[in-house]
């Protein structure tokens, strides 16, 4: 058997384990588990977005505390100069009103700063907490689905290590460089050998120009289609 047809038939095996691993891909289970390890992924994300947020905003917490507890000090404190001596002039009398307003408008704005902060900390805690339950939902159906997968997957990958055998049995009996040339055409087009039929190439269907057909009725049991690259097998 010449070394065209010893390739025409490794490629029938090759074609076998191609679609034999794209089923395995395509497995539903497989497909589901793969859909759910990526829905657990991104939760850690946005578990992990929400505590730096929530670290931000606690940081934040405690700074405008102390800044409202010195600001109400001051207020304090004005008071009880202004109670303990008296403004001489209404210029300065005002210039204490003044001081003392700027304080409580200040407090007022960071205690409402406060109140903001505090329900977005509980509204992150809620949605921290209805992930995590989702999590942990899609995470017993992961592992449940996993080790029905797994036995499954066992019986596949035996099957294709199978094929993958009689493949690689099969292009033992083939020349390297034929094998490399094989491989080569499979990255553009798959399959990489088709037969010739009414002069039409089998693969892209295109008509071979005259100087191919020469070749063939020369004798060659094998061409390239210049249109798609394929091995053509002749006979």
């Amino acid at each position: 058997m010449d070394q065209f047809a010893l390739l025409w038939q490794y490629q029938q095996v090759d074609i076998e384990v191609d679609r034999y691993e794209r089923e395995m891909r395509a497995d539903p289970k497989r497909q589901k588990l793969i859909k759910n390890r990526d829905f657990l992924v991104e939760q850690q994300g946005v578990i992990k977005r929400i505590e730096n947020e929530v670290s931000v905003m606690a940081d934040r917490l405690e700074a405008l505390q102390d800044e409202v507890v010195r600001l109400r000090d001051s207020v304090t404190e004005l008071n009880g100069r202004f109670e303990a001596q008296q403004p001489e002039t209404l210029e300065d009398a005002r210039g204490l009103m003044g001081t003392a307003q700027k304080l409580m408008s200040s407090i007022t704005r960071y205690e409402s700063e406060l109140t903001k902060l505090r329900k977005d900390a509980d509204a992150r805690d809620r949605q921290q907490h209805e992930i995590r339950v989702r999590a942990a939902r899609v995470k017993a159906e992961f592992d449940q689905l996993k080790k029905s997968y797994d036995d499954e997957y066992k019986t596949q990958a035996g099957e294709l290590e199978k094929l993958k055998a009689r493949a690689a049995k099969a292009a033992k009996e083939i020349q390297p460089e034929m094998l490399e040339k094989y491989n080569t055409i499979k990255r553009h087009s798959m399959p990489p050998m088709a037969r010739l039929n009414d002069d039409r190439c089998g693969g892209c269907n295109m008509s071979l120009p005259q100087a191919v057909l020469h070749k063939i009725r020369a004798g060659s049991s094998a061409v390239e289609c210049e249109n798609c690259g394929r091995i053509l097998l002749v006979k």
